[in-house]
């Protein structure tokens, strides 16, 4: 796995770790390619985040800073050794964190987060995820102007959202299902 475009394009990332499932290079690039204007100046939130590859790309495209949240000790060492590989660790927060206690119990004064993308493992339960979404649709983003990017297995069922939030774009790689959603 490599950085697609940025500062740090072309670096390369760290070994995933064991039980890590990371969006593909081609999946990353494709979704960049379509949140492109989302990100610079952006406060990202990557939620499951294993190798850290989508908030790193993020960073190393322009955003102001990232937080990466995972539960897993050797993701959160992978995700700071490519913090370190790229030199953006110094905008970057690793956070040692299940994602359903950051989003119901963290203190939201860290956010608000423009861009958030959430990988889950493909076998997170569906209620788990949904539970994350609506945190999310409830003091995570500012008013307006967010992005949620949500990946999930193609085969799987569609997430509840908020109310207040619609699918953007719909993008499939392979196994991949990469949904964005904005605000209505």
């Amino acid at each position: 796995m490599r950085i697609i475009a940025g500062t740090a394009k072309g670096v390369r990332l760290a070994p995933v770790p064991r039980g890590v499932r990371p969006v593909s290079d081609m999946a990353r690039e494709g979704l960049f390619s379509s949140i492109a204007s989302d990100v610079p100046g952006a406060a990202v939130l990557d939620l499951y985040a294993g190798t850290g590859a989508l908030g790193i790309e993020a960073l190393s495209r322009g955003a102001e800073r990232a937080a990466f949240v995972d539960r897993s000790r050797p993701a959160l060492t992978t995700i700071r050794r490519n913090l370190d590989r790229t030199a953006l660790a110094e905008r970057g927060a690793v956070i040692a964190s299940a994602v359903t206690a950051f989003v119901t119990r963290h203190d939201r004064s860290a956010g608000p987060f423009d861009l958030v993308v959430a990988d889950p493992p493909y076998e997170a339960p569906e209620a788990e995820v949904d539970a994350v979404l609506a945190e999310l649709g409830s003091g995570w983003l500012p008013e307006h102007g967010w992005t949620v990017v949500l990946t999930r297995p193609v085969r799987g069922s569609m997430p509840v959202i908020p109310v207040h939030w619609h699918v953007a774009r719909r993008l499939e790689y392979g196994d991949t299902l990469v949904l964005v959603y904005r605000e209505v």
